[in-house]
């Protein structure tokens, strides 16, 4: 093995490489055992010769982070404090009340009730603002969402009495909420985007995912789905199984998903398919990015080795390092890794490493080399060059290269529009317009498509809307704001100004100061004139108005599909989904259900002698 001997100064000499590596000549049992008895020597000279008290606990812990660095970026400690919240997401639940709630000047307010949770079921509705919890009131400067979470959560069973504010009423309701365990779900947005395509967006790769997936594609399938379109876009992994199974529902038995393989022993594990899935047939799109990883890069690997489907968006995150979790002594854990993922053509998902921060700003890296922008900004050497199962190439070297690239958008947001969300002014808006409209609105669009279809922003809502952000202290920065220009000005130009004009006297001495402030205001002005030509402000601000209002009122299911009108990778994927030829040219199997039906129906019948 190459000679590698890591030396870190101050607590990482406590963890001296000869852990890891073996040197040059001697036998690996035997550094271990050296360097082991290194350490012990040396916490023992710590605790017997050291000047002052030490804390071991703290010692160790940062010493065994530090040493777990020297391995990989995915190798990490987890104290036994952060075990139960780090595990919480892929578990698929924890135990509360069942709200999700955002801290709205000092006050908690439910967002949505969780579907079929305790705070549901008592009767706590969206909007609703919950000013105190058991004994203690909940508002003011002790509301915090760490504070929060502390008071709502806690062991099925218990019991949290909350008082609740709700719309004008002047009386407060009480609710007496018996917690129980909340589902975390990894599908929360699932649609016909037509009459035949289904759309399924995929969060994380936990515990529930593939009923998830089996009822989402149930009910599509009953509205009429032949083609779907799966989102992996964000979606950091999760389980391995899960990856394995997802995969499995879109091929037929013993396929090869991916395999594992340690550099170290030589062992290897392999994942196959193992059963008929129930989307066999019909197109099949993909869409991921620079932050799609680990499961995901499996699945969407698999489809696109198989040449089962076709893959859009952005090259993808590159995370193909296996950790197995192991627990310690004291209830901490550590997630080591273990082994490399290898997709069916054999290519390796790593993408490479050389130290934690390199590899943490890779995304950074990426976008100042264009590589998110343009599709020919990604180069790979011939060496990495691998086929799929119908012939077409495809390149190894971290992450999965998609099959069409859709650039990420990088116009900027309008000034406006950023301070209207910074501030929260949508769900304030929303929440305080729904108290009012919600009976009208259900009552002239009693279904989601309905309201998708016909609901149109009025003008007086945007008054509304205009006048309730201008009490909040958000203006429309293509209006002429004096003072704000001022306070931009000020904040850009405060040293030149102080070395410019160091007393009163220089002040009167020219019009500088009115030249340089004249020439800020309108190089503002024209840069945000710029930014509103490539972002439609308005459009924006209703798309954020109506998928709220559907949130609350419709199945949340189908509320995105509102928000993803003015997504490009979204409304490019649907393009493919809807172009046979595409799939022809890429050499894409698929076969439509009539075909497979036909074919089944041939196998079946008996066979003369």
């Amino acid at each position: 093995m190459k000679q590698k001997f890591f030396q870190k100064a101050g607590l990482c000499l406590l963890f001296f490489a000869g852990f890891a590596v073996q040197l040059q000549g001697q036998d690996y049992n035997d550094v271990y055992n050296l360097q082991t008895r290194k350490l012990n020597h040396l916490l023992q000279l710590i605790r017997y010769s050291y000047v002052d008290t030490v804390n071991f606990n703290k010692l160790i812990e940062k010493g065994t982070v530090e040493m777990l660095k020297e391995l990989d970026p995915h190798s990490v400690y987890i104290s036994k404090e952060e075990v139960a919240r780090t595990n919480e997401p892929l578990q698929g639940n924890f135990e509360g009340i069942g709200v999700q709630f955002q801290i709205m000047k000092d006050t908690v307010v439910v967002v949505q009730p969780i579907k079929g949770g305790p705070s549901e079921i008592v009767g706590i509705v969206a909007g609703d603002k919950i000013v105190q919890i058991d004994d203690t009131l909940a508002v003011g400067k002790i509301c915090t969402n760490a504070w929060v979470y502390s008071k709502l959560r806690g062991k099925k069973g218990t019991k949290v009495v909350v008082k609740v504010k709700r719309g004008n009423n002047p009386d407060l309701y009480t609710f007496t909420i018996i917690r129980d365990k909340i589902p975390i779900y990894s599908i929360e947005t699932y649609f016909m985007i037509d009459k035949e395509n289904g759309y399924i967006r995929l969060e994380r790769f936990s515990q529930t995912t593939t009923q998830e997936f089996i009822t989402a594609m149930r009910e599509l399938k009953a509205q009429g789905m032949n083609n779907l379109l799966l989102d992996l876009r964000g979606n950091s992994g999760g389980f391995l199984n899960v990856a394995v199974d997802l995969v499995d529902e879109f091929m037929p038995a013993n396929k090869l998903v991916v395999y594992t393989l340690n550099n170290q022993d030589k062992r290897k594990m392999t994942y196959n398919t193992t059963k008929s899935g129930m989307f066999e047939t019909g197109k099949l799109v993909v869409l991921i990015d620079e932050y799609s990883a680990s499961a995901s890069e499996i699945v969407s690997g698999a489809i696109q080795d198989w040449d089962r489907g076709i893959i859009v968006g952005r090259r993808s995150f590159g995370k193909g390092l296996v950790q197995n979790q192991y627990p310690l002594l004291d209830s901490s854990l550590v997630r080591l890794t273990v082994s490399r993922y290898h997709i069916p053509s054999g290519r390796c998902i790593q993408k490479p490493y050389e130290g934690v921060e390199d590899y943490s700003s890779d995304i950074i890296k990426r976008y100042n080399a264009g590589e998110l922008t343009h599709a020919d900004s990604t180069h790979f050497p011939d060496s990495l060059k691998y086929k799929t199962a119908n012939g077409r190439i495809v390149y190894g070297g971290g992450g999965i290269m998609p099959d069409i690239f859709v650039p990420r958008d990088t116009s900027r947001v309008s000034d406006y529009y950023w301070k209207l969300f910074r501030n929260n002014i949508f769900n304030q808006f929303v929440m305080g317009y729904l108290e009012e409209n919600k009976a009208k609105i259900l009552q002239e669009y009693p279904t989601f498509e309905q309201f998708n279809q016909n609901y149109k922003i009025d003008e007086q809502t945007w008054q509304s809307f205009y006048s309730f952000a201008q009490k909040e202290g958000i203006s429309d920065s293509l209006q002429f704001d004096f003072k704000a220009y001022m306070d931009g000005f000020l904040a850009k130009n405060k040293d030149t100004l102080n070395k410019l004009f160091p007393t009163v006297e220089t002040l009167k001495q020219d019009n500088v100061l009115e030249q340089m402030l004249t020439a800020y205001i309108s190089s503002e002005m024209e840069r945000q004139s710029k930014i509103q030509q490539n972002f439609d402000t308005k459009a924006n601000i209703e798309r954020q108005i109506r998928t709220l209002i559907a949130r609350t009122l419709y199945d949340r299911n189908k509320a995105d599909k509102i928000w993803l009108e003015l997504d490009d990778t979204y409304q490019r994927a649907v393009e493919v989904l809807n172009n046979t030829a595409v799939f022809k040219k890429l050499k894409i199997t698929y076969m439509e259900q009539s075909e497979k039906e036909q074919q089944d129906t041939k196998s079946s019948k008996p066979k003369r002698k």
